[in-house]
């Protein structure tokens, strides 16, 4: 027997509701958090709602806009997989040493005291200044309460951004630490130094370093020679287990990547003068590189300009 025409309307109606109802569910229980940007206030809003208040903010200041998720893959945000960096400072002093004291919270909200050794050390922390000038590489030692205090050299008047980056010690089998920064302000007057045009080789303590390889946006082999008067230099050693630290800073946002060679550190014989590099550049655009490596004890940081292609 035929159904009624308006018992199937009836049905047809309710069979349409359902995919509706299935996506409001899954929008108002989406769980995932997108981390803040740095020095973003601790209410600040997450998720779909976040983002649709930033594009009604559209005449509001850089800190309202919604934070690309992508930024704690890049040491652009304070908080990251419930890890936080939390700082009084917010400006430090202008031409003498400064000392940050800053702590990391953890998923529970207290501080974090177990970290694992990483590159013998258990957190390293880096300093630059809005136009990368100023690199500093720092270890700083932890308290008991679980607060850092790096000891920077002079800073000058600017914009300076400040990353710490660890491996929490839940973390044993992690490889990827987890990069967190904030920024402070060195008051005065602030002169941007313009970034050096890209180039292979830079020179540093009469040491020439030339790096090889077609730089690009995501992973790509680089290799970086180290000479002497024109001959090879085989004496490198040891530097966080390693025989060099590569530190690049992405003009523009200040993303951070960090990398270091493939090569096995011998204890017997020293390192050089060919170093390979299984580099990981997260964007396209210039990138300033801070290499560092040791000989007789002294520490040298070659610098140079990589233009990564899309």
């Amino acid at each position: 027997m035929a159904a009624d025409p308006r018992t199937l309307a009836r049905r047809w109606a309710l069979l349409s509701c359902v995919p509706v109802l299935l996506l409001a569910a899954i929008v108002a229980c989406d769980p995932s958090p997108e981390p803040r940007p740095a020095d973003a206030p601790a209410g600040a809003q997450r998720g779909p709602a976040g983002a649709a208040a930033a594009a009604v903010l559209t005449a509001a200041p850089a800190a309202a806009v919604a934070p690309d998720p992508a930024d704690g893959d890049r040491g652009l945000a304070a908080e990251r997989d419930g890890y936080r960096l939390d700082a009084a400072a917010t400006e430090l002093p202008a031409g003498r040493p400064a000392a940050y004291s800053f702590t990391i919270t953890g998923p529970d909200g207290q501080p974090v005291t177990d970290f694992e050794v990483h590159q013998t050390r258990k957190l390293h922390f880096y300093a630059i200044r809005s136009d990368l000038t100023g690199f500093q590489h720092l270890h700083p030692e932890m308290a008991a309460d679980g607060t850092w205090t790096a000891d920077l050299t002079a800073l000058t008047p600017g914009t300076w951004r400040l990353y710490a980056s660890f491996l929490p010690g839940s973390t044993a089998h992690r490889s990827t630490e987890t990069v967190l920064s904030r920024t402070v302000t060195v008051p005065g007057t602030s002169t941007a130094v313009p970034l050096p045009a890209p180039a292979g080789t830079a020179t540093v303590d009469g040491y020439t370093v030339a790096l090889a390889g077609e730089p690009m946006a995501g992973a790509y082999r680089l290799t970086a020679t180290v000479t002497r008067d024109g001959q090879p230099v085989t004496d490198l050693q040891s530097y966080l287990d390693s025989y060099a630290h590569l530190t690049a800073f992405h003009e523009g946002d200040q993303a951070l990547a960090h990398l270091h060679p493939a090569d096995k550190v011998d204890a017997d014989h020293g390192g050089g003068p060919v170093l390979t590099f299984h580099a990981m550049l997260p964007r396209a655009g210039n990138w300033r590189v801070f290499l560092q490596f040791q000989t007789a004890g002294r520490l040298h940081t070659a610098e140079l300009t990589l233009n990564a292609a899309a």
